[in-house]
């Protein structure tokens, strides 16, 4: 009964406790009020929109409670919860909707022109708009519980990454690893049902569901929740609702101590802050230990659930670079191009295992083949362990790079590059950027007799890639290097151009 409806159990364990802070309108929530809502919702949709077990419902929205409405009351029908970025393109996200051939769209009033134009050139017939129409969907549907049949194998998130090949795959997650990346993060962690912790990051971000949000609505702990990430406003937050764990990625760590408000914050109520998504420079780290508070660091990625490392802090300084060790129900091991494990202190591609593997790319058998092994994940990163243990990433080996927190993978950019008539040929790399950590260079290549400046190349691009996506800098050059078998040779150009 209460595979997929957290809240429902919750309810019952901790009805009265406060469960949900929401900055944008002030109001506080106990978990009975949360799960009354998403009951609603429930009810909502399965009468008005037929939305049973199985069937996709997708949102586009910027984070507020209306999203955890829908995450919650998609697990209890047994529906697929698939939250989109709202950075992306109009033609990216029809790509998605197509893919997934959701059901319906709930869509926040924002973003309410843009649903009509996706209704055009997708497959979606159906839109529920926040606002006055959700509202009115809640307040007739009953708050009673739902009943439905789900199992823990059943999908409960589509979350889309983009595809080295230049097309979008949907991780499939079903409610398994979603419990089991709470009890690892809860075991690692040492979650308590006392603490607080702010939702930041984006709600389509498998960083916003998994961190820190589910695990500690798992232990009946508090979250406070920000529509959108403001340095300023976030420390008065940490100070006023008295947060005791905290997660961001290092750019945000940056903006955080740059605030103006960041000396005079209290931050005595924080037991640790969380480090992911990039490596931690460590003055940073040190910068914040000065302050008291310890600094923990972490690794995991969107097809193993986000939590699958985990440094100490009493680490942090020693092994500065490293991103710990396995969480506690998670296997690694480091494997060569034959698949067979490489020696301690040798470079090989990281391999995870264990109950928060995803069950593959939807509607993609060939990626999900390609990338699970016998249960192993083949997570492209390149990394080697100390003889005590800890694991270093070094490299990536499909040349994804991580700007400010996002991952940007070369080939779906350059596909873009490459619909401009005037280029001949063209490479993405990432490049170190002090405020992003990295930032994508495009080095193109033009016909002959064609001309192009490097604005026209940027607009160009900014109506086929989310911003995020966009290379920083392009770089008009006569030639790229090659391989003998004719590939760009990217390690070339990173020697060149990355320093």
């Amino acid at each position: 009964m209460f595979i997929g409806d957290w809240l429902g159990k919750r309810a019952l364990l901790t009805p009265e406790r406060l469960a949900l802070v929401d900055d944008g309108t002030g109001l506080r929530y106990t978990y009975q009020q949360l799960n009354q809502r998403a009951n609603r919702l429930a009810h909502g949709l399965r009468q008005r929109y037929r939305i049973g077990k199985g069937q996709r419902v997708a949102v586009l929205a910027k984070n507020r409670i209306e999203m955890l409405d829908a995450l919650f009351a998609t697990g209890k029908l047994g529906a697929v919860l698939v939250p989109l970025n709202w950075r992306l393109t109009g033609r990216e996200l029809a790509y998605m909707l197509n893919d997934c051939q959701a059901n319906l769209l709930i869509v926040g009033p924002e973003f309410a022109t843009r649903a009509a134009d996706l209704c055009a050139i997708s497959s979606l017939t159906h839109v529920l708009e926040l606002g006055d129409e959700y509202d009115g969907l809640l307040e007739e549907s009953p708050p009673d519980p739902v009943t439905s049949e789900v199992s823990l194998e059943d999908p409960h998130l589509i979350l889309y990454t983009s595809g080295t090949t230049g097309a979008p795959k949907g991780a499939v997650l079903p409610h398994r690893v979603l419990v089991w990346n709470s009890i690892n993060t809860n075991v690692c962690w040492d979650l308590h049902a006392d603490d607080v912790s702010v939702i930041h990051t984006p709600l389509f971000h498998t960083g916003g569901i998994n961190v820190l949000t589910l695990p500690l609505f798992h232990v009946g702990g508090t979250m406070v929740l920000m529509k959108e990430w403001e340095p300023r406003r976030c420390l008065e937050l940490i100070a006023q609702e008295r947060v005791t764990v905290f997660f961001a990625v290092p750019t945000m760590f940056q903006m955080l101590y740059d605030a103006s408000n960041f000396a005079t914050t209290d931050l005595r109520s924080v037991r640790y802050f969380i480090s992911g998504g990039a490596p931690c420079p460590v003055p940073l780290i040190r910068a914040y230990q000065e302050r008291g508070i310890p600094f923990r660091q972490g690794y995991g990625l969107t097809e193993v659930s986000v939590n699958c490392f985990t440094l100490n802090p009493e680490d942090a300084i020693r092994k500065a670079g490293s991103v710990g060790r396995p969480v506690f129900h998670l296997d690694a091991r480091l494997v060569d191009e034959d698949g067979r494990e490489v020696p301690v202190g040798s470079v090989g591609e990281l391999w995870l295992k264990g109950p928060t593997v995803c069950a593959g790319y939807w509607n993609n058998p060939q990626a999900s083949a390609a990338s699970i092994t016998d249960g192993w994940f083949h997570t492209g990163d390149m990394a080697y362990v100390d003889s005590e243990g800890y694991y270093f990433i070094v490299d990536r080996k499909k040349d994804m790079f991580i700007s400010g927190g996002e991952n940007v993978y070369p080939a779906e950019v350059e596909h873009a590059i490459y619909e401009h008539p005037a280029v001949a040929e063209c490479a993405v790399i990432g490049v170190a950027d002090a405020t992003w950590g990295e930032v994508g260079w495009a080095l193109v290549v033009l016909r002959p007799g064609a001309s192009l400046a490097e604005s026209e190349l940027l607009a160009f691009l900014g109506e086929r890639l989310a911003r995020y996506k966009m290379p920083k800098r392009v770089r008009f050059v006569p030639e790229l290097p090659h391989t003998p078998s004719g590939k760009v040779f990217k390690p070339a150009l990173r020697e060149h151009f990355g320093h």
